[in-house]
Formats: structure tokens, C-alpha cells, sequence
């Protein structure tokens, strides 16, 4: 057939395959042929792609809808209000402030449905300087977090939408107040990043940061930590950092700073585990900063922690510490490692890589928007490497409580947790611990208890100070010191709470409590004994019973009777319950109090069933 084409048998018009596939005759015809449809294909498929590109644009970007309550305010823009439109902005201001407790955070350049529509340079320029304008109205500052581009229509200019906070200290506190609980492996330098944090000087390589944290001779010695200490680090209203640095004394930090952030460094060794879940348990930290040292990875008591943590429903962010001393390949196999054990089943979290100051704000508002986010910051204490952008981080991060929650807690009647214990001279009995609820002021006369016989004993609140700092009035949810006079020291112990004297305080020996065994080498069963945490009690109680079961493996659920061993406890009701003994370990709740006479019954039951064995 091709020889019949070359000698021009194949009549025009008619191609390789018959009749209209192409022009012209021989060889050149078919190439001509060949290239034209390709041409009319790609014109065809140009024209398609236009007409797709125009009736489907990149959808616009959107933000979750506004919401009514919380301290998030999105505004379109805030160009040349009149009077009485600026008055009822800063009103606006003022409720979303109370909200967020003294911080809120605007977004310029989005509507109220959440799209971001963008601002252009003279109308943010306008709206910032407006927002300016009625934080000062209230007395607040702000502070500029981020700016971004807005760019997914071609045919209009770019445009930004900002992105601002707004601090200031409600007229009734000091400053506000973020629990942190440090959390983490022997060795993976919690201490010394606290160290660097608090004291603003980088670390040696050889743990000089850590020495002012340290409270006993054998830390230093050893360079690990045994014990709790409290560790502060400030930030003022225009989000500059306030520590050691600049400020002599911890009174000179409070004064200068509108937030502060309260460190509780635990121990990381596992023979000084019942301390570390003491602290979880009784300091009601909001948040827990879990440290894994790069070079080791998840090692020792790092899963412990985390699941501690996960148990006690404490949102957790993680820190990978030392990566100076390793190549970056370690850094990101670490980092892959907790991304893998955050993601298993019995975690359920999504990871978020926090690598740019931008990472740093948004990881900040999405950490308590949803539990399931694990923030994961890669830094050094020593080249401070990252640092930056934890204190990012820090300085932007909300309290998870609302103001309607505060005041709920503030109406009821004033219950303290005693944690601490000290003997101060001339000053006398001093007891440390968080208000529970209500409010608590210098002069305050309340009872404390329960003694070994279950009583409780009279006393009077002489001073209160909150980071060593004066404080006249106490409000729950807040930490401090009280000073008690001359009341008798061994009268008290850990574990004791202090209220009014209106209340009536349910104490018991025994309790019952839904629970789920987490692990256990054998069963679990009547009479084994375990230490139990709930809040600030701490002791050992035997398991009574087991409603409707004889034992337990690891993975089940019981409602089970515990009874304390040693004396009578304060406990709530749906109060968070931790137990372990050795290996042993489970969770529950508060479910049932059963009354001091019928704790005396099944005491009595249970001598005479010991009499008869």
C-alpha cells in the first residue's frame, strides 16, 4: 500500500485508510494530515481547559464560622467608624476580652461566615490603627501576630488578612495564669530547658542552666530531679518575654508581666513516679509539655508520661530537646517515631510539626480548639536553635476555661487544696495548694481537715501570695501560698483541704469508683492493696469488692470498693481517679461515697470476718 501511495495510485482526497482522512497526495499529505490534528487537538483542549478554569475557580479559603461566645472576633474591616460605631466596638472588645479571660484575638480582612476575603494595604493600615484605638479605649495592647496573603481570584490584587492579639489583665487579677506540667525521660533536659526559658541564658552543654531549679544537694549531685519545683516565666502586654534576665526577683516578673506561665517540673526517674503523678494529679496543670531528647528518642518512662497525661485529660504538646547533638536525620526519625505513637489507637492525635513562627500560631489556636492536636517543636538549649518559636507558642496560647466556667466556680463555696507545707520564720505555718472554688481572702476564717479521727479544726487565713508575690484576694482556679499564723504544723499533712465552715465536707473511708484496669501482670482481684491518687489524696486503700465480677484482667471495667488503709479523705463525687501498685495500673472515677456509719458497718463486718478466718 505505501508503494502504491509513493507512486501516486492513491487517488486525492482518500488517505491511508480511505476516503476524507487527508489532503494533498503522498507522504506530505499524511504528515500534514498528522500535524494539523494535532494542532486542532491541542487548540481543542486549550479551549476546554479555559472554559473549566473559568466556570471552576479555586474555591475561596474559609475559616470556621464565627461563634458567638469564646475570645475569637472576625472583622471585615474597621476603616473611620463613626462615634457611635466605635463605642459599640469597644464594647464588642470588652466582652470577647472577658471571654478569653484578658486575651483575644482578631482577624482582619475575614467576613462573619468565616471567608477570608483580604484587606487592601491602606484599608488594613486604617483597621489596625482603629483596633489600636479601641484597645486603648479599654486599656489593653496588641500585638501583630501574622499577616497573610489572600491571592485566589487573578483578576482582583492581593490582599492581606491579619491576624491580631489583644491583651490585657481583667481589673480584678494580678495577671493571668497558664500551668504548665513538664513531663519526660531521665536525662532528656526538662530541667535545663526550663533553666533556659526562666533564666534567658543558653546552657553550656554541661547542665549550667538547670542548677538554680534544682531544691536539693543530691540533685545537683546528681543532675536529677526528685522533687516538684515551680519555675515562672513572663510575658507583658505587647508579648515580650519577662524573666531572670531583666528581673532580679520573682516580684519584679509579676509586676512587669500581664501573663504568666507557671512550670511544674516533675521528676522523670521511674523510682520517683508517685511524685511526678502527684503533681499531675494535685496542681491541675492546664497543659503538660512532654520532653523526648532527640538523640534517644521514646525511652524509659516517655510512654508512661504521655499516657498519664492522655489518662488525667491534660492536652499535651511535645518537645524534642538536644537536637545540637545530633545529625538531622536522627532529629526526623525521632520525630517519626512520636508521630507513629501519637497516630496508634489508643492515642488518636494528630501531629503538628511546629518548623516556622507561623506554625507556631496557628499550632497555639488549633491546640485548644480540638484535643486530638499534638503540637511537636525540634529545639536546642544549648544553640537555642527553635527556642523562638515554643516562646511563640507560649506567649499566644489560651486558658482552657472561660470566664462563665471561672464564675461559676467563684460562686460556690471556698475549698482549698493543702499540697505543701512549710514552717517560715516569723511568719509561722505556711500551706501551699490551688483554690478549688469560690474565693478566698486575708482574714478569712475557714476549717481544715479531715484529721485522722475525721474532724475538722478552726483556723484563720493571715496573708496569701501568688508567685511570691502579695496577693489580697484568691480566686479559684489559682495557686498560692497561705500564711496560717501559729496554727500547729503537725496538725496537718498533705491531702487536707481547707473550706467554709457553711459546708458540709463529705469524708469517708470508703468509697466506690468506676475504673478500667490498664495493665496488670496477673488479675486484680478482693484484697489486693494499690496507692490511690485523686487530686491532692494520696494513699494506699485494699480493694473491698468487685461488683459483679471476681477479678479482673487487664483491659476490663468494675465498679469497685476501695477502703483507705490509714485515715478518712475529702473526696468529690466524678472526681478523676488514679491508681497503680508495681506494674499495675488503671483509671476511673469518684462514683459513690459511702457515710461514715456505714464505714464503721463494713469495718465491723470485716473484723469479724477476719475473727472467723
Amino acid at each position: 500500500m505505501v508503494d502504491l501511495a509513493e507512486s501516486g495510485a492513491v487517488s486525492p482526497g482518500h488517505g491511508r485508510h480511505g476516503p476524507g482522512s487527508g489532503s494533498g497526495s503522498g507522504n506530505n499529505g499524511k504528515k500534514t494530515s498528522k500535524k494539523s490534528r494535532t494542532r486542532r487537538g491541542k487548540r481543542g483542549r486549550r479551549r476546554r481547559n479555559k472554559k473549566n478554569n473559568r466556570n471552576n475557580k479555586t474555591p475561596p479559603p474559609y475559616l470556621p464560622p464565627e461563634a458567638e461566645e469564646g475570645n475569637i472576633e472576625y472583622k471585615l474591616k474597621l476603616v473611620n467608624p463613626t462615634q457611635y460605631r466605635f463605642e459599640h466596638l469597644a464594647t464588642q472588645l470588652k466582652w470577647r476580652l472577658q471571654e478569653g479571660r484578658g486575651e483575644a484575638v482578631y482577624q482582619i480582612g475575614v467576613e462573619d461566615n468565616g471567608l477570608l476575603v483580604g484587606l487592601t494595604e491602606p484599608d488594613m493600615k486604617a483597621s489596625l490603627k482603629t483596633l489600636k484605638r479601641m484597645a486603648e479605649k479599654v486599656g489593653a495592647d496588641i500585638t501583630l501576630l501574622r499577616e497573610r496573603e489572600i491571592d485566589y481570584d487573578s483578576d482582583r490584587n492581593t490582599r492581606k488578612i491579619a491576624e491580631v492579639l489583644v491583651r490585657k489583665v481583667p481589673d480584678d487579677q494580678q495577671f493571668l495564669d497558664l500551668r504548665v506540667a513538664v513531663l519526660g525521660n531521665v536525662d532528656s533536659g526538662k530541667s535545663t530547658l526550663l533553666g533556659v526559658l526562666t533564666q534567658g541564658e543558653l546552657d553550656n552543654g554541661r547542665g549550667r542552666a538547670r542548677l538554680n531549679l534544682f531544691r536539693h544537694l543530691h540533685e545537683i549531685q546528681t543532675g536529677r530531679t526528685s522533687s516538684i519545683s515551680f519555675e515562672i516565666l513572663g510575658f507583658n502586654s505587647r508579648g515580650e518575654v519577662v524573666n531572670y534576665s531583666e528581673s532580679r526577683t520573682a516580684e519584679e516578673i509579676c509586676e512587669s508581666s500581664s501573663k504568666m506561665i507557671t512550670f511544674i517540673d516533675l521528676a522523670g526517674h521511674h523510682k520517683y513516679l508517685k511524685t511526678t503523678i502527684f503533681g499531675l494529679t494535685s496542681y491541675c496543670p492546664d497543659f503538660a509539655m512532654l520532653v523526648v531528647s532527640a538523640n534517644t528518642g521514646i525511652a524509659g518512662t516517655t510512654r508512661e508520661h504521655l499516657g498519664l497525661a492522655m489518662a488525667l485529660k491534660v492536652p499535651i504538646f511535645i518537645v524534642v530537646s538536644k537536637v545540637d547533638l545530633c545529625f538531622r536525620g536522627t532529629v526526623e526519625r525521632t520525630v517519626r517515631q512520636l508521630e507513629r505513637v501519637l497516630k496508634q489507637p489508643g492515642c488518636n492525635k494528630v501531629p503538628m510539626v511546629v518548623s516556622n513562627p507561623d506554625d507556631a500560631v496557628t499550632a497555639a489556636q488549633q491546640f485548644t480548639q480540638s484535643a486530638c492536636i499534638t503540637p511537636i517543636f525540634t529545639l536546642s538549649s544549648v544553640s537555642g536553635e527553635s527556642l523562638d518559636l515554643l516562646k511563640v507558642f507560649l506567649n499566644i496560647l489560651p486558658p482552657l476555661s472561660n470566664s462563665k466556667e471561672q464564675e461559676e466556680l467563684m460562686q460556690q463555696l471556698t475549698e482549698f487544696q493543702v499540697d505543701e507545707i512549710y514552717s517560715v520564720p516569723d511568719v509561722g505555718t505556711v500551706v501551699g495548694g490551688t483554690l478549688y472554688s469560690g474565693v478566698c481572702r486575708e482574714g478569712e476564717r475557714l476549717v481544715v481537715g479531715p484529721t485522722d479521727e475525721g474532724r475538722f479544726l478552726r483556723l484563720k487565713v493571715g496573708s496569701i501570695q501568688r508567685n511570691r508575690s502579695a496577693c489580697r484576694v484568691l480566686r479559684a482556679g489559682q495557686a498560692a501560698t497561705l500564711a496560717l499564723g501559729n496554727f500547729d504544723r503537725s496538725l496537718l499533712r498533705k491531702g487536707m483541704v481547707m473550706v467554709s465552715p457553711k459546708m458540709n465536707p463529705t469524708i469517708c473511708c470508703q468509697f466506690e469508683a468506676a475504673i478500667v484496669l490498664l495493665f496488670h501482670a496477673k488479675t486484680f482481684r478482693r484484697g489486693s492493696q494499690v496507692t490511690v491518687h485523686v487530686g491532692n489524696v494520696r494513699q494506699t486503700a485494699t480493694v473491698e469488692c468487685l461488683h459483679g465480677k471476681d477479678e479482673l484482667r487487664t483491659g476490663e471495667r468494675a465498679v469497685v470498693r476501695f477502703r483507705f488503709i490509714k485515715h478518712p479523705e475529702y473526696l468529690r463525687l466524678g472526681a478523676k481517679l488514679l491508681f497503680r501498685e508495681g506494674v499495675t495500673k488503671g483509671i476511673g472515677h469518684v462514683a459513690r461515697l459511702l457515710p461514715p456509719s456505714q464505714n464503721q458497718d463494713q469495718n465491723q463486718i470485716h473484723d469479724q470476718n477476719l475473727q472467723e478466718h
